[in-house]
């Protein structure tokens, strides 16, 4: 299946577009905007101007209000050689989608059909492919009328409704796409199989899986930990194949793996299609959840995580918390005439660390990948969480562990 974004529009300029809710405020809009336009630019296109408008609840029909869509449509036509799409940061329903193309002539986008197509430019295995191409099916069903807008039901002689070509047309292409939705499944089905006996193969080694927010490092502290080169990106959903490796900690074996990022609004078709992927996150002892500390929200994200993790698996693991780019991390000095209280901004590093993350330490470390700072620290808490497993496993390692430790 075609990207959603095609290249006649990769490298033009998308306009953006979110709401401010009683559920999110003016703040929050500006940083899931952010977000929106860093996947922007994931996809290789250029995030350009903004446009937000206060709603009780998204417009039915068109999301934004007819005054805001108005505004937006005056720019685009001012701008018609420079905007390729304009992008909406919530999932669109197939009616909203369509009156608004209807009214800006323009390629629409939202938040899923971006991600979908960020997905379908990343996947490299087969598997990834085929999870993939699911989800974008899954996407396009419920919006198949807005692809046959300009063929209608015609009436025939009488008063009674005779069936046009559109309804034809639409009818097959249903059928089509719910076909290749069934064929999909079952082809994810025969890879479980696969992996699940490459699972089984590998025997009762303590499994760790690195997880996390999307763009949080997981991937350089894969590199760092295996000493294996494993793809690491500046950008979103730099990985979506799992990548699995045996690595030991002193004398001690376990399997280290990396997963996909998670993501605010991540799409229910993903989770579904990626759930084969995410079997290694179910089927881990150990979690290892990588929060890039320098991000303003990262205590959202923190959220947005353990909150996809529940959906994916209920069971409570072990889980480390891994406060990743230290070296990033900045704060903003308030002044002394300031008599206001502090802002998460104004906290330092130490002071952070005194807040509810204190109620955890032993049960979570700061380090910077980059910089390789408290790596080794790292290893030793790794190597403690895994030996408490192993041992539970084969008691009778427990005395060779001892004799190397005292050595």
């Amino acid at each position: 299946m075609k990207d959603f974004i095609t290249n006649e529009i990769k490298n033009q300029t998308a306009v953006l577009v979110g709401l401010i809710t009683p559920e999110q405020n003016d703040e929050k809009v500006q940083e899931y905007l952010d977000e929106l336009a860093f996947l922007a630019e994931t996809a290789g296109l250029l995030p350009g101007k903004r446009f937000v408008q206060r709603l009780e609840m998204p417009n039915a029909l068109t999301f934004v209000g007819k005054g805001k869509l108005e505004e937006i449509e005056a720019y685009v036509k001012e701008e018609e050689n420079e905007i390729g799409v304009v992008i909406f940061d919530d999932e669109l329903s197939a009616k909203q989608l369509r009156n608004i193309e209807k009214v800006l002539m323009i390629r629409i986008m939202d938040r899923t059909s971006l991600i979908l197509d960020i997905f379908a430019m990343r996947a490299q295995t087969a598997h990834a492919k085929v999870q993939v191409e699911l989800a974008q099916y899954q996407y396009l069903l419920p919006r198949l009328t807005r692809m046959w807008t300009h063929l209608e039901r015609q009436r025939g002689g009488g008063g009674t409704i005779m069936r046009g070509p559109g309804e034809t047309q639409l009818e097959t292409d249903r059928r089509i796409i719910l076909d290749k939705i069934s064929l999909l499944k079952q082809e994810l089905k025969d890879i479980d199989k696969q992996k699940t006996v490459q699972r089984k193969n590998r025997g009762k080694l303590v499994r760790v899986a690195l997880v996390g927010y999307t763009n949080v490092g997981k991937s350089t502290l894969m590199t760092l930990l295996s000493k294996s080169d494993v793809f690491a990106e500046n950008k979103l959903f730099a990985t979506l194949d799992t990548t699995v490796r045996k690595m030991t900690i002193q004398n001690l074996p376990f399997l280290l793996t990396d997963t996909v990022g998670f993501i605010r609004k991540l799409p229910t078709h993903l989770i579904e299609s990626f759930k084969s992927t995410l079997d290694e996150v179910r089927e881990a002892d150990i979690l290892l959840h990588v929060v890039d500390i320098s991000h303003p929200a990262f205590e959202e994200q923190i959220g947005v995580v353990e909150k996809t993790l529940f959906e994916i698996d209920d069971t409570a693991k072990p889980t480390i918390l891994v406060f990743n780019k230290i070296d990033a991390f900045s704060h903003v000095e308030k002044d002394d005439d300031d008599l206001s209280p502090k802002n998460r901004e104004n906290y330092t590093l130490d002071e952070l660390k005194q807040t509810w993350l204190s109620r955890i330490k032993e049960n979570c470390i700061f380090i910077s990948a980059k910089e390789k700072e408290n790596i080794e620290d790292l290893k030793q808490l790794i190597y403690d969480k895994v030996r408490e497993i192993h041992i539970s496993r084969f008691p009778y390692n427990d005395f060779l562990y001892q004799t190397y430790e005292d050595e």
